[in-house]
């Protein structure tokens, strides 16, 4: 089904930037005009030009509550005698002496970066107009101190053409769609300028007012479809060309294994965007695109019905085997259903250790897992994990606890975790690992995604001084595709 009202919800309350940060961000951005226009920099000034995300309306919410950021170009007429490095460092200068500014900013390979306080940046780009030739845009290369012919632009003025045909703004909602599929998913590399420029390029003058654009989840199954068949048709890298400036390839900034794995998961998400468009039941086609966009598509809709939980329920029963070393199957059906489907007997396998510790005469459940994904172990960011979420087998999982809804653990007690793994090679590879394991850093526990199965992970409490156990949590479920 399309369920055209919960894309619209699905983008407003989840996807786009909310109103109040681009109003904050619009303030940032014309009193960073103003100072500049005042400031004691040597070029003289033509205009101010917005690029990137914000000047093409796909700019999204960051996933990880993080600072999102915007890019505006300082058009400048060429001094004599400079060179490109001069345009940015002086800039980074009179940014650096400023009262305002000077606490806020750095100065980077071709732009000024202004921080607000955690919430949002602005990059401010020097950008010499005519310098040898009538009307050419060159941004600047500090750190190789040259010129660099840019078009910012010519390929606003195309993206804008692009979204005409659309109709409805579909193209960009699709692309803040997709960009929210990349960076809640993780699973492919691709800069939002590329992946701007390939969905564009898949629209046409001929599909304005077509029934292939109707809507957005229509507009979503019809680019990915022609992108999917594009991609699937190259198997080594092409180029792809900048429309307005072509002698720029936005794909050098790919290796050969990076565009591969773009090609397997755009063929991938097409597949499950045509199974979820596709699905006659509402409750079905929402679990199918919750899959793709996560649980917070149709949020606080319930589909389960009781005769879906009951199909559920009896696929389970028969894919579990006596032990915990179940078909692959399982997996998929647990994506579908949730693990309310999986039997209590699965959370207690019989190769799980059972605590060690005396239970205490005061004991608690009320002990909670936090879950983040992470590239690496010593990646400084992670993304949380909401409960249930489908994972490939691509880096790991810091795992953290808190007690009494979100207080941090007291000082007196320390953490054991209990990892239990499932499904056939956990089970063949791990020798049916189901023991205790201390904290690596703190409390916190570091899991690989290794293995496919719906696996387990629970924190435990113990108080130091007399060894006793005094809390669990409720198993966590890692399920990795």
């Amino acid at each position: 089904m399309k369920l055209v009202s919960q894309f619209k919800s699905f983008l407003t309350d989840t996807v786009n930037l909310n109103q109040t940060r681009l109003d904050a961000l619009e303030s940032n951005v014309e009193a960073i005009k103003n100072f500049v226009r005042q400031c004691d920099w040597d070029p003289k000034i033509k205009s101010f030009y917005p690029q990137g995300s914000w000047a093409h309306d796909t700019i999204i919410k960051p996933v990880d509550g993080g600072e999102f950021d915007a890019d505006l170009l300082v058009m400048v007429e060429p001094v004599k005698d400079w060179t490109a490095a001069d345009y940015v460092k002086s800039l980074g200068k009179v940014f650096a002496d400023s009262s305002t500014y000077g606490d806020k900013c750095k100065t980077w390979d071709y732009c000024v970066t202004i921080t607000y306080a955690g919430d949002r940046k602005v990059d401010i780009a020097p950008c010499v107009l005519g310098r040898q030739i009538p009307g050419r845009l060159e941004v600047c290369n500090k750190p190789l101190d040259s010129f660099e012919r840019s078009e910012p632009v010519g390929y606003t003025e195309w993206l804008k053409k692009q979204n005409g045909y659309s109709g409805g703004n579909s193209f960009r909602k699709i692309t803040r769609l997709l960009k929210y599929l990349r960076d809640i998913k993780t699973t492919f590399t691709c800069p939002s300028v590329l992946l701007t420029t390939l969905l564009a390029s898949h629209i046409h003058w001929t599909d304005k007012d077509s029934d292939s654009f109707a809507d957005v989840p229509t507009t979503l199954k019809t680019v990915m479809g022609r992108l999917d068949d594009w991609l699937q048709a190259r198997p080594a890298k092409p180029i792809i060309a900048n429309p307005h400036l072509t002698s720029e390839d936005l794909a050098s900034c790919w290796s050969e294994v990076q565009y591969s794995n773009f090609r397997n998961f755009i063929n991938k998400y097409r597949k499950w965007i045509d199974e979820a468009y596709d699905e006659p039941d509402r409750s079905a086609s929402i679990t199918a695109w919750r899959r793709i966009f996560g649980d917070d598509f149709a949020k606080g809709e319930e589909v389960l019905t009781k005769a879906s939980v009951s199909e559920g329920t009896s696929l389970v029963g028969r894919l579990l085997a006596s032990t915990a070393a179940h078909l692959d199957e399982l997996v998929d059906a647990v994506a579908n259903y949730g693990v309310r489907i999986l039997p209590s007997d699965f959370f207690a396998p019989p190769h799980m250790h059972a605590p060690r510790w005396p239970r205490a005469e005061t004991f608690t459940r009320n002990v909670q897992v936090v879950a983040k994904w992470s590239g690496s172990k010593s990646a400084a960011n992670g993304r949380p994990l909401q409960r249930e979420e489908v994972l490939h087998r691509y880096g790991g999982i810091w795992f953290d606890v808190t007690v009494n809804g979100g207080q941090e653990l007291p000082a007196g007690y320390r953490v054991q975790w209990r990892i239990t793994n499932t499904g056939i090679m956990a089970m063949a590879l791990n020798a049916g690992r189901g023991d205790f394991y201390a904290p690596h850093s703190g409390n916190r526990r570091w899991e690989e995604l290794s293995y496919r199965g719906v696996h387990l992970v629970e924190a435990f409490i113990i108080r130091r001084d007399d060894d006793k156990l005094v809390g669990q949590s409720d198993p966590f479920p890692v399920i990795i595709e």
